[in-house]
């Protein structure tokens, strides 16, 4: 049992947690609770996680292995997941233990697709590689393409997918999407199978789930 004058505390998984933007560490210290920083600046082994949660009533959790062990040998009633995927936290040992699961399916959208945005745009025009080489001393020039005029096949019509379709939009973009839950046109983009949109696709970005 908790004293009168003790806090709750909550563990903070992912060590990046609040690092740009301290509003949620304050909101939960307002509310009363005390934060446990991970000491190892990582994702988080399930030993690890043993050791931490002792006296901890709810964890902000990243891609620690959060399974029925873990669970049943703490105090945990809260699991609050920060991103969308959830293959990493047993959801039936939570349910039958009542500790309540939380996450956050539109918290990463913007900044992956931007981040697939970036990364395509580095591919087409060699910019980390052209950069690499002048820090060693080598002008290699390299002649990018552009994306312009292009056909692009989105495998995985989520919430993701369909944010950098829109993002390839405004880059003059032609948006193929493959996704076994559309058929037809979503909103304005041809929902195309998979054998067909690699015969037209000058580019293909994955955005499909790995759970």
């Amino acid at each position: 049992m908790t004293g009168d004058n003790e806090k709750q505390k909550v563990l903070l998984g992912p060590s990046s947690f609040g690092a740009m933007d301290d509003a949620p560490l304050k909101r939960l210290r307002g509310a009363g609770f005390e934060l446990i920083d991970n000491p190892y600046k990582r994702k988080l082994t399930r030993q690890e996680l043993l050791e931490l949660l002792p006296g901890v009533v709810g964890i902000i959790a990243g891609l620690e292995p959060l399974d029925r062990v873990v669970m049943e040998r703490s105090a945990l009633k809260v699991i609050s997941r920060v991103g969308s995927g959830m293959s990493n936290v047993d959801l039936d040992a939570a349910r039958e233990l009542g500790v309540i699961v939380r996450y956050t399916p539109y918290g990463p959208t913007t900044a992956v697709a931007e981040l697939t945005l970036g990364a395509l745009l580095n591919l087409l025009r060699h910019i980390s590689f052209m950069d690499s080489d002048l820090h060693r001393g080598k002008w290699s020039k390299k002649i990018g393409a552009q994306l312009e005029g292009r056909t692009a096949m989105v495998v995985g019509f989520g919430r993701i997918g369909q944010k950098v379709a829109s993002l390839l939009g405004a880059f003059g973009v032609t948006v193929l999407a493959s996704d076994p839950a559309y058929a037809g046109d979503v909103d304005g983009i041809e929902a195309v199978s998979l054998t067909e949109g690699l015969g037209r696709a000058d580019l293909v970005l994955l955005h499909t789930s790995g759970e």
